[in-house]
């Protein structure tokens, strides 16, 4: 492993980095002490993308599915018209 001065990666720290993003690490050093190792980060994997129909077949949709319980839904909407007739009388 490379191992430079700190004036010297000063001078050459495009160089440096660059050969570190391809994967050769160096150590940067004060006073020929070896002070930091410089290493290419590693890359993260990207979420995988979301299939559309991946589970066709795995689930059935009832042939009345948008008119499931319209008149439960109807009714808390508008109430019971039984409730109305009776306050009218």
């Amino acid at each position: 492993m490379e191992t430079v001065n700190i004036h010297e990666a000063k001078t050459h720290l495009s160089r440096l980095i660059e050969k570190a993003a391809k994967g050769e690490a160096f150590i940067i050093a004060k006073a020929g002490k070896p002070m930091v190792k410089v290493v290419p980060l590693e890359e993260k994997e990207a979420p995988k993308k979301r299939r559309i129909g991946f589970m066709d077949g795995e689930i059935v949709v009832p042939e009345d599915f948008d008119i499931m319980m319209a008149d439960e839904i109807e009714e808390m909407f508008h109430g019971n018209l039984n409730d109305f007739k009776s306050i009218k009388d």
